[in-house]
C-alpha cells in the first residue's frame, strides 16, 4: 500500500449476526494506532453507506441469502483492490446456511419458508401468510458465501476471528509482508 496517504478500507456486514465487525472493535486501542494509517470509507463503523472513492482493501463479513447480499457483494468487489472474507459466514456461509439443509422437495426455499413461517411448532402465525411485501429483497435460493458470488483475495477464518488476527492480518496487508497465515495463528478455543 502507498505510504504517501492513508489507506482506504471500506466494511460490510451481509448476511451474519456484526460478530465480526464486534471483532474488529476487539482490537482495542490498537485501532487508535491502525486509523493513524487507514481511514474508514463505505462501513458501519463511521455509518457512511456508499462508496466516496475507490478503497485498498474491503472486508466483508456473511454470506449472501438475498439479491441485496449480492448487489452489495459485487458492489465491494469493483471498489476494492483487495477483497477479505472475514469470518466462516462469508467463507461457508456459516449459521445463515442452516437453511441450505431444508429440503423436502424440489423447492427447498419455499420449504424454509414453510418451516420458518407456517409449519414449525414454534410458530405462532394468525394469517398463515409468508411475508411477501415488495420492499424486502428477493431470497435466494440458498445461502452462498462470497467466494461462490466474487472473487475474494484473502479469507480469514474463524467465529469470529480475533481482534489480534485482524490487526495483524491487516498490518501485514497494509506493509506488503502478509504471505499467509501460520497454523498456530489459525485456532479455535
Amino acid at each position: 500500500m502507498s505510504t504517501d496517504r492513508k489507506a482506504r478500507i471500506a466494511t460490510v456486514s451481509l448476511a451474519g449476526c456484526f460478530g465480526c465487525h464486534m471483532a474488529i472493535l476487539d482490537m482495542d486501542e490498537r485501532l487508535i494506532d491502525l486509523m493513524a494509517r487507514v481511514e474508514f470509507d463505505r462501513s458501519p463503523l463511521n455509518d457512511l453507506k456508499r462508496f466516496t472513492g475507490r478503497c485498498d482493501i474491503g472486508i466483508v463479513e456473511g454470506g449472501c441469502c438475498n439479491e441485496e447480499n449480492v448487489h452489495t457483494l459485487q458492489e465491494f468487489r469493483r471498489n476494492c483492490d483487495v477483497l477479505v472474507a472475514l469470518g466462516q459466514c462469508a467463507i461457508m456461509g456459516g449459521l445463515p446456511a442452516m437453511r441450505n439443509a431444508i429440503m423436502h422437495s424440489d423447492d427447498p426455499l419455499r420449504d424454509c419458508l414453510d418451516e420458518a413461517y407456517l409449519s414449525s411448532p414454534y410458530t405462532r402465525n394468525l394469517t398463515n401468510t409468508v411475508p411477501n411485501d415488495p420492499v424486502l429483497p428477493l431470497l435466494l435460493d440458498r445461502v452462498y458465501p462470497c467466494s461462490e458470488v466474487v472473487e475474494i483475495d484473502l479469507q480469514i477464518p474463524g467465529c469470529a476471528p480475533s481482534g489480534d488476527i485482524i490487526h495483524d492480518t491487516l498490518i501485514a496487508l497494509l506493509d506488503g509482508k502478509f504471505r499467509g497465515f501460520e497454523r498456530t495463528e489459525l485456532r479455535f478455543d
